[in-house]
């Protein structure tokens, strides 16, 4: 198959990616209100801990990632997809997010946090239930 030339101009493109949340996204926001729905506290983007984790409970030493599927590329069917146009730098960009990702669990971890890595999937309204009892168990243990 032939990569697929890129609909939109270098710089419209640009435009639309610049738009891409990388925080207060609908999945994060599900698990704040979850967390904070089960009486817990917490900090917004410690940037002093590797990674930047999006929720850090800083007395219980736990620290929540929340992943968009695409981007840091899970495995279920939205993390499998991959641009038809430029797949090779996409590929890379991908196994960099995929490495960095590694690295930072494996920091926090050393550290003495206690890391959970939420995906965007998991936060649909059928599963919702299934997160609220594993950010329970994650919470409280």
């Amino acid at each position: 198959l032939f990569p697929m030339p890129d609909q939109f101009s270098p710089a419209e493109r640009s435009r639309i990616m610049r738009a891409v949340k990388s925080g207060d996204t609908t999945p994060e926001l599900i698990v704040r209100r979850l967390v904070h729905g089960l009486g817990f506290r917490f900090r917004l983007k410690n940037r002093v801990l590797p990674g930047s984790p999006d929720l850090v409970l800083p007395r219980l030493g736990k620290a929540i990632f929340v992943h968009g599927c695409f981007w840091h590329r899970h495995a279920c069917a939205a993390g499998q997809s991959t641009p038809a146009a430029r797949a090779d730098y996409w590929q890379a960009k991908f196994d960099r997010n995929v490495l960095r990702d590694r690295s930072n669990l494996r920091k926090l971890r050393r550290l003495g946090w206690s890391v959970l890595v939420v995906w965007e999937c998991q936060t649909g309204v059928r599963k919702r239930q299934m997160l609220q009892r594993r950010l329970v168990r994650f919470l409280d243990g």
